[in-house]
């Protein structure tokens, strides 16, 4: 067994990103998005049983994660899915299983 003081470098932002896709209401916002999809926030709270505070709170979590990216229109903004990082994120975890465990 070897000891681990530190997070490698490469699971740095992966701890975020698994945290926000932790949550089940985060699980059923991300699971909204239709591929290659962009939706604002008034549409992505219709199709939640949250409030929209609510909604904004767990939009605020992905973002930060990297989960969402989102681009100011107007008075609007809209978000889509950062597929890139997630999919890097999630090969990078198996890759560290596959040749270090």
């Amino acid at each position: 067994m070897k000891i681990i003081h530190t997070i490698p470098n490469e699971w740095q932002n992966i701890a975020h990103l698994f945290i926000a896709l932790g949550d089940a209401h985060r699980q059923r916002i991300l699971l909204a998005f239709e591929k290659n999809e962009r939706l604002s926030i008034l549409q992505i709270t219709a199709a939640s049983t949250l409030s929209r505070t609510a909604v904004m709170h767990h939009l605020k979590i992905l973002h930060q994660s990297g989960a969402l990216q989102s681009e100011k229109i107007g008075k609007e903004v809209y978000f889509w899915v950062n597929k890139s990082l997630m999919t890097t994120a999630i090969k990078d975890v198996l890759t560290y299983i596959e040749t270090e465990i």
